[in-house]
């Protein structure tokens, strides 16, 4: 029996993917970096610093299926993770009530 790492298929099948998702996972990856170094420059801890990157990645990574919808280039996907990672989970829940709010009371 052959292990799926020696399988040059197994290889190719996980490059494959890799280059059909790759919009998603650099905005992700780029808004864990940014919120990452965000937390680290403005003093948060450990615990802080890991969740709001893995937050801030997973909000990330759903950006390209939203620029998709609205006819935008998944190029943008990098620029809106950036922004994502810089303003920070917190900064988008308000927005997110606010709107919300919003679309409720009118």
């Amino acid at each position: 029996m052959k292990m799926p790492e020696k399988d040059p298929g197994f290889w190719a099948a996980v490059l494959a993917w890799l280059g059909a998702h790759q919009p998603q996972l650099y905005a992700g990856g780029t808004a864990a970096a940014v919120a990452l170094c965000r937390v680290i420059y403005g003093g948060g801890g450990r615990r802080k610093m890991v969740l709001e990157g893995i937050l801030c990645g997973l909000i990330g990574t759903s950006l390209v299926p939203l620029l998709e919808y609205f006819a935008l280039p998944t190029n943008l996907a990098t620029f809106a993770g950036c922004m994502v990672g810089f303003i920070g989970v917190e900064k988008l829940r308000d927005y997110s009530d606010r709107f919300m709010s919003k679309k409720v009371d009118g």
